[in-house]
């Protein structure tokens, strides 16, 4: 399954960027491949850049790793909802607040990595778990309805979108 297999109704108009970076990836191999890359890239990373912003309020190369910790999280937790066909409605999370609170900069790159290592670990075993059927399975969170393939194809894309972010304005 690649993201050419979802339809338009499985995630909102706002994630087509981020669906659009797992193009032509298959959902479980993409997620292993896409872990490695982001791990020799940010491994790669010379440590005086890793607290660096590139203006006022922005975050450090660490937090945006926190960040995608996060948002892996908490997409892989919709994603198990929604699979066991759970039809409550999840609210949304604000990200700023996430980091803010995530102490990123006070922990090592290893710490941080190691930690992003378990949980894609955890991502790959969860979405292995999934049956043809219950990828398809939908729920409303946030603002609208997601399907849980299309939120592991967002774990890859939204990934790959902040790599792209650091790649271009702090390195």
């Amino acid at each position: 399954m690649t993201t050419s297999d979802l339809n338009n109704n499985e995630y909102l108009p706002y994630f087509k960027g981020y669906i659009d970076h797992a193009k032509g990836l298959e959902l479980l191999p993409g997620l292993q491949v896409s872990a490695e890359a982001a791990l020799n890239f940010f491994q790669s990373i010379s440590l005086d850049k890793l607290n660096y912003r590139y203006a006022e309020g922005k975050w450090t190369i660490k937090e945006v790793i926190s960040h995608l910790i996060d948002c892996e999280r908490v997409f892989c937790y919709r994603a198990l909802r929604f699979s066991r066909n759970d039809k409550t409605v999840l609210a949304g999370f604000d990200e700023n607040d996430y980091v803010d609170w995530s102490n990123a900069n006070d922990r090592t790159i290893d710490d941080l990595l190691e930690e992003y290592s378990s949980v894609r670990k955890a991502t790959i075993t969860l979405f292995k778990s999934f049956t043809e059927g219950s990828l398809l399975n939908k729920g409303v969170a946030g603002s609208g309805e997601v399907s849980v393939r299309a939120l592991g194809f967002l774990v890859i894309g939204h990934e790959k979108h902040h790599i792209n972010v650091v790649k271009e304005r702090y390195l």
